[in-house]
């Protein structure tokens, strides 16, 4: 169960609508590295972990990652709130708008080519739950998870390399880029503890989850 609080975890106020930008964040929202794919991994790998300790950081890091979302669908909105049909035509976002109109949706930034110098923002891929996994295996996901944050700083990279003079996005995009790095840390940690409480040198042949530890020892592998 959650308490839900009515701010946002590290503000966002931008002032100037840009909606080629908004195409571009959007990916975090709903693309492959996204806000909601993190969210749900964490949450729905936390069941399999093997001891108190994992299962606790990937609920803590699950919730949060549903916290990035609300900033990242604020600073979507806030974008893309009274642009004008000059601007929405102008910026290549026409597509995005003809399904949309200026709702918060997700996909990734990827899409089909719009014009020489735009992109076309209805074909960029929307989420689906493909994009993450729960396997069932501790190691196996807990590696996953360190690989996601990874990925994610590197898109929050991107972002900022795009948004770098722009400090009203920057500054809740450089926030949100610390807490992957953090992320990955704590991840980091789970996985020592699971590693530590196995029986078998070799972690990497088994489920701990799953399998008898004795039935996965290192000489039975």
């Amino acid at each position: 169960m959650w308490n839900y609080e009515k701010r946002l975890q590290y503000p966002v106020n931008i002032k100037t609508p840009n909606a080629k930008i908004a195409q571009f964040i959007m990916s975090q929202y709903g693309g492959p590295d996204g806000e909601i794919g993190a969210s749900m991994r964490y949450l729905s790998q936390r069941f399999t972990m093997p001891n108190r300790m994992a299962m606790a950081v990937l609920n803590d890091i699950g919730t949060e990652e549903l916290a990035h979302l609300e900033m990242v669908s604020t600073i979507v909105h806030q974008l893309t709130k009274d642009l004008s049909m000059e601007e929405i035509e102008k910026s290549g976002f026409g597509p995005y708008y003809i399904d949309h109109t200026v709702g918060v949706w997700p996909q990734a930034a990827s899409g089909m080519p719009f014009s020489a110098t735009t992109f076309q923002a209805a074909g960029g891929v929307p989420f689906n739950a493909c994009e993450f996994q729960s396997k069932g295996d501790p190691i196996t996901d807990l590696f996953e998870d360190l690989a996601a944050e990874q990925k994610a700083r590197a898109t929050y990279d991107n972002i900022l390399r795009v948004v770098r003079d722009i400090p009203e996005i920057a500054d809740p995009i450089r926030f949100l880029r610390a807490r992957e790095v953090v992320h990955f840390q704590r991840f980091g940690e789970a996985l020592r503890s699971v590693q530590e409480q196995l029986d078998a040198k070799n972690f990497y042949a088994f489920n701990p989850s799953f399998d008898c530890p004795c039935e996965a020892s290192c000489k039975n592998s």
